[in-house]
């Protein structure tokens, strides 16, 4: 992986300008990258076996994050492929029409599980004979504005008004209803939409497995991208790491290099010590996915997945991560001084970059208090 970063990455960021979103890059620059790393064997280890798929384990998956997100270089985005996320092991017309094309590349999906703030309750699927008709909102729908389809987190109603539990339902995206009511972007540079289901009619075969599955098969994905994260925040904690430790061994103005002060030593020892913790974190929790997956038979269709028993590790895994990246690049910041303040400088991208991470799939204190029912309440999760 190390040479597909030298070999790959670096010669082809060499030749842009501004190193910022993946949206940003050219497409040729990105094609390139998917096709070199499908000859290097990375392309496909997010994907299913029965898709010619060679998947890894979590902690290959993690270790190969760590290392790309460390990278610093938004080419990185095109070296694994699109996994199953919620459509794994389904069946008939969602294997043919959407998981298959998913997997080979021929369409985009998105997902949709945050409501709006505003919202005034939550999204919903009336069934109607063979069809659903589904009204409400979701927002922070990343990558939503190209997305083929959408999997949504709905509560579904029977047709006699009974409720009949949460569902993961597929939408396609030019279905007469769907209105993207605004695009935007976040600070780190991705792109998301809100959108909202005005009497969108869809087929009853669109949902994934049944009423009542949906938050548990959400979950799961989101644990999933919770590692990702987890991951990608440890890498820039790891790339912060360097460029500061370039800029102490610089010769600096006053004589001296800054690295020789005993002041700027103690904040350089202490983004060390935070690096190293986080990172050892990260590292059990993926062992710990791993081990708790091993024999699940649902393993067979959903690799890398996270598993139901480490749903509180996974979640204090990447509070720890990300908050540490946070307080790392703001004290590489510090020591930088103000030249990392000027935009496009590569902490100042790390910044946008670490703040937005504590948001993903759950805002920290979200988590915190997860975390905490988790054991007072249901007796579960681990120190």
């Amino acid at each position: 992986a190390a040479r597909f970063i030298e070999q790959e990455i670096v010669p082809r960021m060499l030749a842009v300008d501004d190193a910022g979103a993946a949206d940003s890059m050219p497409g040729k620059l990105l094609e390139e990258v998917r096709q070199a790393s499908k000859q290097a064997g990375f392309f496909h280890k997010t994907q299913p076996a029965a898709y010619g798929g060679k998947p890894a384990s979590t902690l290959e998956l993690t270790a190969l994050r760590e290392l790309f997100a460390a990278a610093d270089s938004p080419l990185t985005h095109a070296v694994f492929g699109p996994g199953p996320g919620v459509l794994h092991a389904v069946e008939g017309r969602l294997k043919s029409q959407y998981l298959k094309p998913l997997l080979q590349g021929e369409k985009r999906s998105a997902f949709a599980f945050t409501e709006p703030e505003d919202a005034r309750q939550p999204s919903r699927a009336r069934v109607a004979d063979d069809s659903l008709i589904v009204t409400g909102q979701k927002s922070y729908i990343t990558g939503g504005e190209t997305a083929d389809f959408i999997t949504a987190l709905l509560n579904i109603d029977n047709a006699d008004g009974s409720k009949a539990g949460t569902a993961m339902v597929v939408i396609d995206r030019q279905a007469e209803g769907v209105i993207v009511e605004r695009a935007f972007e976040s600070m780190d540079g991705s792109g998301h939409v809100a959108m909202r289901f005005e009497q969108v009619r869809v087929p009853v075969a669109n949902i994934i497995g049944k009423p009542g599955d949906g938050m548990p098969r959400a979950l799961a994905t989101i644990g999933n991208v919770r590692m990702m994260v987890s991951a990608q925040a440890t890498g820039l904690c790891m790339r912060a790491l360097s460029l500061i430790e370039e800029h102490l061994r610089a010769p600096h103005r006053s004589g001296t290099p800054l690295g020789e002060r005993e002041g700027v030593r103690l904040r350089f020892a202490d983004m060390r010590i935070a690096t190293w913790a986080a990172r050892s974190a990260l590292y059990r929790a993926a062992r710990l996915v791993d081990s708790a997956a091993a024999g699940d038979p649902e393993r067979a269709t959903n690799e890398g997945s996270a598993h139901k028993s480490t749903v509180n590790e996974v979640m204090a895994t990447k509070v720890f991560c990300t908050e540490t990246a946070g307080q790392v690049v703001d004290m590489a910041l510090q020591l930088a001084g103000g030249q990392a303040l000027v935009k496009s400088h590569p902490l100042e991208r790390l910044y946008r970059q670490v703040r937005a991470l504590r948001f993903v799939e759950g805002a920290s204190d979200l988590l915190r208090l997860n975390i905490a029912k988790g054991r007072l309440e249901l007796d579960s999760g681990r120190v």
